[in-house]
């Protein structure tokens, strides 16, 4: 079939030019299609909910709305797990699905569970899912500047002028509002003027709820014409408000002014934003929809931002500090950059070792069409332009020209030694014809190596699913091009060949010729030469640590912080600001630092009042006093150790959202502790803390404290609220009114939405004492002391309950530092074994990316071995001998040789990258030992003895041999030498491949053809 292809493009050569200009067209539009973003979407189908209960405690929260969701959530088809974080006034529940769940059919199948139970849940409870995006949704972040404005005045703008005009944009889910004060209507009730006029609160509110709204009533006849009749007695001022009249006793009415006093006021902060040490700030986050093309969403969201600029306020800007846009910038920056120097360097090595410029071009016109099917293809299958997949391409580049080389050559060989009488097409479509079968089989080879990658799962798989897919499409296509457009061009721009050798040729055949007469003179010494180094590669690998992946450099940090958990928001504000002025004075790499404590607007990163994420924005890297970023971390560490009692840790935007996605929490390492009771697990995090603390490689161990918020308990006196008239509703509903404020409607000020409040007076909201003395209206008009029908205490209580299917957990996370990941998980694992005593019902979890690691490792120890089988099978089939086809598989050991050892000399880790590097050095080394032994078989079927056949066969294959291995060595340069985001992950596997094809390219040069003489003839000679 693969011959007729070849005859259909040589006789139809014009159709196969105008086909290939309609791929290049194709190609062009799809790669201008493609979506653009850093990274691939690696986060699992998941729904979240976001439940508000304003007032309520942690433990409240979990018993009254979380374990009722969670329990009419079970047994959801395809639901992996759930996880809750129950904390003051919020409740926060994820359900991940596995993957290839419809994310739509996933959200209405949790909505559905969510309706049957929300009329179980306490009266004032809201909220619902949360927006369709992913933990790498945060696209874009920015602030709302303007010193003559105040927070609310921002506030406002940001909430009822940007964000609705944002979230028009495609590709946005939501839009995140931070900081700044949320502007109400506030109606302060003077409860002495309310007992002295026999009124009671609920008397306020109903008065409040029943004068607050505009109805029709019907049409009216006026002649020829209707009359629409409208009754309009909505609030709209807060004159509005001061004049509704609550009751009128003899004629006289007593309006709201009267026992009241109406303010603007703001609704109760769960979190705070500060800036650089200047004070408080706004900040707007956009959030992306799933799926979206993160370049475009940046894009649309720049220039929404440049044409709202005129419509705000007189000396009001935004000011952008986080943008995914420039990270994908340069992450694909750095892929392209070293994906254009590879094509330099195989062009120019094409160029040495063909001799011939025209042949070097035919050759070199198949990597951009290659390139260009593959983007066709990467838009067909719904991939994204990232750092992985482009990373494949990358990867591919040196394998892509095989088949063009070995096809190329054999044009060349055939035009130089075919007698001239013989028709052009018929010489080229001839040299085609016979090397159709290793061309083939080398490409089916190297995707049958990457298949395993298809099999990998979670992160991992997420991760390099692409990088594989890439590298299939881009293979497939340069088959399929060697085979068509490459004899066709060939047969228009190769009329001649001459005999002579290249010079890189020449000088590489005058030193590999001596060497091969001294190895087969000396075959005993070579291979107990090879065997001892295989021996030492192993001792060499047990030295090699193991991690789960490279960390990439985003660019920007983030610093978590922990404080005192009692601290009040004002009181996290001035600290985290002081924070920002000591580490903008004493690191000068730092530009700015945003600072987020406490709850979002929309609750998807619910911390406590004592929590912040403080991202850090760095300078351009030319203006670092040094080039690594740990140096500038541990300046900032320094400055940190200057602010007793507060925990911190370093992390970076994605990368913290990546690891809350897999394990609900943020670290190298977590363990999870289960159990019942909150203070025995609060314990268990302490111990386990200080275990990991001594632990070498440890950094940044960390727990939230769980302990030491400050309950101040309003215990009802039943007995004695029931003598006056008052129920526990009641008094609760009062209190909250005192403290948090009770919504009794919304005010429509010129199409914005204000919440309609009644409070209590600031004062009491800042004394406890105040508090308790508090005095109830009673419905006979008169009052009561709240001392009097509740008993008032304070007490400590947990920051937030953290569940897992159903059960409660403590979570404690550590970074690793100057040491592998496995290595480091193990010692721990030892520590806790021996130190650590779990009681009954008390169990623990090791998770993060150790768990990815432990997964990966698992899932390849079994799919590359499956894969080493089909190899044998497809070498089998070409050879039909099992002794040449375990001939060419002794090629794998000796390959790894170099990979091991350069790993070890770069001190690297075996990571993921690493282990797709010794896939890739797989496919690479059989295919090296297919063109080798196809050789030699050929030559002993020709009538050679078996010396010729080894010294003939060994020269004239150098040149294929020596091609395919610089070539993609060569290709793999420029990743060796990268800097930018994404480096990190593809330099292991650059290092890996390199390495290991020096040693794999001496094994087939050196060691086949003396394997070849020992073993593998036997089998050709028992045929004939």
């Amino acid at each position: 079939m693969l011959s007729k292809l070849v005859e259909f493009a040589l006789t139809q050569r014009l159709l196969v030019l105008v086909l290939t200009l309609l791929v290049i067209g194709a190609g062009i539009i799809s790669f201008r299609e493609l979506p653009i973003d850093a990274f691939p979407d690696v986060s699992t189908t998941q729904v979240k909910l976001i439940m508000k209960a304003p007032g309520m405690t942690p433990e409240e929260v979990e018993a009254r709305i979380v374990a009722p969701i969670e329990l009419e959530m079970l047994g959801i088809p395809n639901q992996r797990i759930m996880r809750s974080i129950s904390k003051y006034a919020i409740a926060d529940i994820t359900l991940n699905f596995t993957d290839g769940t419809d994310i739509y059919w996933a959200r209405q199948q949790v909505a559905e569970r969510l309706n049957n139970v929300l009329r179980d849940l306490p009266a004032g409870v809201g909220g619902g899912l949360a927006p369709i995006t992913t933990p790498l949704g945060e696209m874009f972040m920015f602030t709302v500047e303007g010193d003559n404005y105040t927070l609310e005045q921002r506030r406002s703008v940001l909430d009822w002028v940007i964000r609705p005009a944002l979230r028009t944009l495609p590709g946005v889910a939501d839009v995140n509002s931070l900081g700044g004060m949320a502007r109400t209507f506030e109606v302060m009730p003077d409860h002495l003027a309310l007992a002295a006029r026999g009124l009671t609160m609920v008397q306020l509110q109903q008065a409040l709820e029943m004068n607050n709204r505009n109805d029709g009533a019907g049409r009216l006849t006026d002649g020829d014409e209707a009359l629409l009749v409208r009754a309009e007695g909505s609030i709209k001022t807060l004159d509005d408000v001061r004049n509704i009249v609550i009751a009128s006793t003899n004629g006289s009415p007593t309006r709201i002014s009267d026992v009241a006093e109406v303010r603007i006021g703001a609704l109760t902060r769960y979190g705070t934003v500060t800036m650089n040490g200047q004070g408080e700030a706004v900040e707007g986050l956009v959030l992306g929809l799933r799926g979206a093309n993160a370049q475009k969403v940046v894009e649309g969201v720049h220039d929404k931002l440049a044409e709202l600029a005129p419509s705000l306020p007189p000396g009001m800007t935004t000011k952008t500090f986080y943008d995914r846009g420039s990270l994908v910038e340069r992450a694909v920056g750095t892929v392209s950059k070293a994906l254009t120097e590879a094509i330099v360097l195989v062009v120019i090595l094409l160029v040495l070792f063909l001799g011939n410029l025209r042949a070097a071009l035919v050759v070199a016109l198949a990597l951009p069409l290659a390139v260009l099917i593959t983007f066709i293809l990467m838009q067909q299958f719904g991939m994204s332009a990232n750092l992985m997949s482009l990373g494949g391409l990358a990867i591919a580049i040196g394998m892509l020209v095989d088949g063009a080389v070995v096809v190329v050559e054999n044009i060349i060989n055939h035009l130089a030694n075919t007698r001239r009488h013989l028709p052009h097409l018929h010489v080229i479509y001839r040299a085609v014809k016979e090397v159709i079968t290793p061309v083939a089989a080398g490409v089916a080879i190297i995707i049958i190596v990457f298949l395993p990658l298809m099999t990998l799962e979670g992160l991992e798989g997420k991760l390099f699913i692409p990088v594989a897919l890439t590298i299939v499409f881009a293979l497939a296509a340069s088959l399929i091009l060697s085979l068509t457009i490459v004899p066709t061009l060939a047969s228009y721009l190769l009329k001649t060949a001459s005999h002579d050798e290249p010079w890189l040729v020449r000088k590489s055949l005058a030193i590999y010729e001596p060497m091969l007469k001294l190895a087969l003179e000396n075959e005993r010494k070579v291979l107990i030469t090879a065997v001892a180094s295989l021996v030492l590669t192993a001792g060499v690998y047990t030295l090699i640590g193991k991690t789960f992946m490279p960390e990439m450099d985003e660019g920007d940090l983030v610093m978590q912080t922990a404080k005192l958990p009692s601290i009040s928001l004002a009181q996290t504000a001035d600290i985290d600001e002081r924070i920002q002025r000591a580490i903008i004075k004493a690191v000068p790499e730092v530009r700015q630092i945003i600072s987020r404590a406490g709850a979002d607007e929309l609750g998807l990163d619910p911390m406590g009042l004592n929590e912040a994420d403080n991202f850090i924005v760095l300078a351009p890297r030319e203006e670092w006093r040094s080039p690594n970023k740990t140096a500038i971390i541990d300046e900032i560490r320094k400055v940190m150790d200057d602010f007793p009692g507060i925990e911190y840790s370093f992390t970076q935007p994605i990368a913290m959202r990546v690891s809350e996605m897999l394990t609900g929490s943020r670290g190298d390492v977590t363990v999870k502790i289960f159990g019942t009771d909150i203070t025995k697990l609060n314990a268990m995090a302490e111990q386990m803390v200080k275990l990991l603390e001594g632990i070498q490689g440890s950094e940044d161990v960390y727990t939230v404290k769980n302990s030491g918020v400050q309950y101040y308990r309003v215990v009802v006196d039943r007995l004695a609220a029931g003598r006056f008239g008052l129920s526990v509703d009641e008094i609760s509903n009062a209190l909250r009114a005192q403290v948090e404020g009770q919504r009794v409607g919304t005010v429509i000020e010129e199409g914005r939405r204000t919440p309609l409040l009644i409070r209590g007076e600031p004062d009491v909201q800042q004394s406890p004492a105040l508090f308790s003395a508090l005095t109830l209206p009673l419905a006979n008009g008169q009052s009561v002391p709240l001392s009097v029908v509740a008993h008032i205490e304070r007490s400590d209580g947990p920051v937030s309950v953290n569940r897992e299917n159903g059960t409660r957990m403590v979570v404690i996370q550590t970074n690793v530092r100057d040491r592998d990941l496995v290595g480091f998980v193990d010692e721990a694992k030892a520590a806790v074994a021996q130190q650590m005593k779990l009681t009954t019902g008390y169990s623990l979890t090791w998770g993060g990316q150790f768990e990815n690691q432990q997964r990966a490792a698992a899932r390849l120890a079994v799919v590359v071995p499956v894969a080493l089988g089909l190899i044998f099978m497809l070498l089998f089939a070409t050879f039909g001998s099992v002794r040449q086809a375990v001939l060419v598989l002794t090629n794998i050991p000796f390959a790894l040789i170099g990979g091991v050892f350069a790993l070890w000399i770069s001190r690297e880790y075996l990571s993921v990258p690493a282990s797709v590097g010794f896939i890739a050095l797989l496919g690479i080394a059989v295919l090296n030992g297919v063109v080798m032994v196809s050789y030699f078989n050929q030559l002993y079927a020709q009538g050679m003895s078996l010396a010729e056949v080894i010294r003939e066969g060994a020269k004239r294959r150098l040149r294929p041999v020596l091609m395919t291995a610089s070539i993609t060595a060569f290709g793999l340069l420029p990743l060796l030498f990268a800097h930018g985001p994404g480096s990190e992950i593809q330099k292991p596997l650059a290092i890996v491949v390199t390495g290991g094809l020096i040693s794999s390219t001496l094994l087939t040069l050196i060691m086949l053809p003396i394997l070849y003489r020992r073993y593998g003839i036997k089998i050709v000679e028992s045929k004939k």
